[in-house]
């Protein structure tokens, strides 16, 4: 597997305003999850995990073909 995470998917830039009592407070800058993490969350959302969920190690598998997948993706996008 690869190390590349294609940066943040969703990022934030200088943080958000919110009010709290009587002060505004600023949040901390957020990257959030990286590209990679949600090329593997879209593929895991095509997987029906139910069907496998009594197959030893499924889970793990499942997982890692989804980052397999999202590496590839992310490759793609170089091309």
């Amino acid at each position: 597997m690869t190390t590349e995470t294609g940066g943040p998917a969703f990022p934030c830039e200088g943080g958000n305003k919110f009010i709290s009592g009587n002060e505004i407070r600023k949040t901390l800058p957020s990257s959030g999850m990286t590209v990679r993490d949600y090329f593997a969350g879209q593929e895991l959302s095509k997987m029906n995990a139910v069907a496998c969920c009594d197959i030893p190690d499924a889970y793990a598998r499942q997982a890692e073909h989804c980052y397999r997948m999202a590496d590839a993706m992310l490759e793609a996008r170089t091309k």
